[in-house]
Formats: structure tokens, C-alpha cells, sequence
């Protein structure tokens, strides 16, 4: 059990919250987890690892970790400090950062990147015979998301908290859907959690991070926006939008 209780308490129930409010998890589910190595992933696997013994449903968790090609050992402390933990990670190697960040790719670096990584995600689960897939996305990045798709698809959509693909074969869940962003980062350090710069390129130049930088400056005025914004996305009135 973490020393910073408060943190951890609050975060439990979040996680508990949304697994609760959308049935993410079942007995005999087979997980895979998305392992990047930020904080919002070492807590999905450090959260769904510690009430394994303390719940009734059991459930098998497969942490998989896709390599994107940039170098700089971030595969080799993670699956370090897993293997401490008492968890085997599967480490995926491909050039998947280094081919959205080349000459040849006239798409947006980050799109053709996370494509690429959510397709290896989804075959090895299938590999794995796993019928979850489990993510480390935040409230903040739900909120996000919102804001990029008005901004630049021109659709109000978001990333679900569970959505089932694949005629069924493999539910994608979120259960960090209704954590705050600061609240991980606290746990990640209460926790010493191994977070590594991102090697990435775009790191902090990208749409997403313009995004971020416009709302943490609207909330810092009002600490009630961004759980407003939160609640809105489940609050539509679509007799008021044309």
C-alpha cells in the first residue's frame, strides 16, 4: 500500500469509478495493457495489479510495451524496473516514430505514429488471446481530445472510456477516464515511478500540447471548467445544437 495514502485514495476511487460505471472489467478477462513508460501507464498496470487480490473478479494482465525506434534504453528500464515489480513486459521493436518523422511521410508525424502503434497493439493482443485492451488515458486527454476534434476535425467526439471493436473480439477500456492529470503525476512520484523524457521529436510542439497549454491557462481562472467541460460531454442537448 503507497505511504501517500490521500493520493492514492482518491486515485483508487476514480479508477474504481469508471471500471464501475461502464462494466470495463469481467471475470476471466485476458488485459493487455499498454505499457509506454509515462505515468499514466505505470498507474494503469501499478492500479490493475494491486486489486487483483482484493476483488472478486479475476482477471489476467499482459503488459506490452511498443518501442516507436528513437533509442536511448526507455525499453530496457521499463522492462527493468517491471521485472522488479514481478511483472514480464513484451517489448515490441519497430521504427514506427522514425518513419512518421521521416521525408517520407507527408502526414502529421503524431497521426501516422499513433496509428501504427494502436495497430500493434491490437495484433499482439490478439496474439495473446487477450479480449481487453487497457489504455492510460486521463480526464485531461478525454478533455483534450474534445478540443482537437472541434478545432481540427470540425465533429464534437472524444475518446470513449470503453469501446468495443472488432465485431466484439476486443474492448478497448480507459479506467483513468475520470483521474486528473495532476493526480497522476503526484502518484508517479510518491510512487518513484521510472518516467523518462519522451525521445520523441514533436514532444511539446504538437497540436495536442497547444491544447493543453489554452486550458490549463482557462482553468488556472476558474478551478470549476474543467469538470464542467467533463460533465458536458455526457450532458448534450442536441435540440440546441443545429
Amino acid at each position: 500500500m503507497p505511504k501517500h495514502r490521500n493520493t492514492y485514495k482518491a486515485l483508487n476511487q476514480a479508477f474504481g469509478k469508471a471500471i464501475h460505471a461502464y462494466d470495463m472489467i469481467r471475470d476471466g478477462d485476458r488485459i493487455a495493457v499498454g505499457l509506454s513508460g509515462g505515468k499514466d501507464s505505470w498507474a494503469l498496470l501499478w492500479l490493475l495489479a494491486e486489486r487483483l487480490p482484493r476483488v472478486p473478479v479475476k482477471y489476467k494482465i499482459f503488459p506490452v510495451h511498443v518501442d516507436l525506434g528513437f533509442g536511448g534504453g526507455q525499453s530496457e528500464v521499463i522492462q527493468a524496473h517491471a521485472h522488479e515489480l514481478g511483472w514480464a513486459v513484451r517489448i515490441e521493436y519497430t521504427d514506427f516514430g522514425v518513419l512518421a518523422h521521416s521525408a517520407e511521410n507527408r502526414e502529421n508525424p503524431c497521426f501516422l505514429c499513433a496509428r501504427k502503434r494502436r495497430q500493434r497493439l491490437f495484433e499482439v493482443a490478439g496474439q495473446l488471446e487477450c479480449n481487453k485492451l487497457a489504455l492510460g488515458h486521463n480526464k485531461d486527454d478525454l478533455i483534450e481530445t474534445l478540443f482537437l476534434n472541434i478545432f481540427y476535425a470540425g465533429e464534437m467526439s472524444t475518446m470513449l472510456p470503453s469501446q468495443t471493436l472488432f465485431n466484439g473480439h476486443l474492448t478497448v477500456i480507459r479506467p483513468l477516464a475520470f483521474a486528473d492529470e495532476a493526480l497522476l503525476r503526484r502518484f508517479a512520484v510518491q510512487m518513484d515511478f521510472p518516467v523518462m523524457e519522451n525521445p520523441c521529436p514533436s514532444a511539446g510542439r504538437t497540436r495536442r500540447a497547444e491544447i493543453k497549454e489554452m486550458l490549463n491557462m482557462i482553468c488556472a481562472r476558474n478551478r470549476k471548467i474543467k469538470g464542467n467541460i467533463f460533465r458536458a460531454m455526457r450532458h448534450v442537448k442536441k435540440e440546441y445544437l443545429p
